[in-house]
């Protein structure tokens, strides 16, 4: 099990660089309390993430080779919740598809990206203070200062908000040093 594990781990990361993969390390498909990649990283957002801390040339978060889920970055400021953007609506920015809900929306990424995109390309904020690159889930948000900031869940976005200022000093640290490797 441990070396199918280890194939999947290797192949996955392989395919998908920056996000979760479907492994954990000590996953044993005998036992009942088999946890889950995302069980594992909900109780710790940087378990079973083998990107963590690596230099990769992708540094947006990617999913189906959309950024953020195919959430509509401009949304979240215009409308103040999450929405799924449309594939008629894209922007390429970065080496990376973007979608948007409406092309006024796609416009304005357009001129701006800086000011729409998320912080720590898309990753999650909470992980990005232990320099660890971790996958979003796009309903878990803050504008802070007038930048998005993305979390891995609720329940980790309830924990950046005991410290926003502290979590938010040690990311962009962390995400310098990532862009200086």
């Amino acid at each position: 099990m441990k070396l199918k594990c280890f194939l999947t781990l290797a192949i996955t990361s392989i395919l998908s660089i920056g996000t979760a993969t479907g492994c954990v390390a000590n996953s044993n498909p005998t036992t009942e309390s088999n946890t889950t990649a995302n069980e594992a990283i909900a109780q710790n957002p940087c378990a079973g993430n083998p990107c963590a801390g690596k230099n990769y040339q992708a540094r947006i978060y990617t999913k189906n080779d959309v950024a953020i889920d195919g959430t509509d970055p401009v949304a979240y400021f215009n409308e103040s919740k999450p929405v799924q953007g449309s594939s008629q609506y894209k922007h390429q920015w970065k080496g990376t598809t973007w979608y948007f809900s409406s092309a006024e929306n796609r416009d304005l990424f357009a001129q701006s990206p800086e000011k729409y995109a998320p912080q720590y390309g898309g990753y999650c904020a909470f992980a990005m203070a232990n320099g660890d690159l971790v996958p979003i889930d796009p309903e878990a948000w803050s504008i802070v200062d007038g930048k998005l900031y993305l979390n891995y869940n609720q329940q980790v976005k309830s924990r950046w908000e005991k410290d926003i200022p502290g979590y938010i000093a040690k990311a962009d640290q962390k995400w310098s040093e990532l862009a200086n490797n």
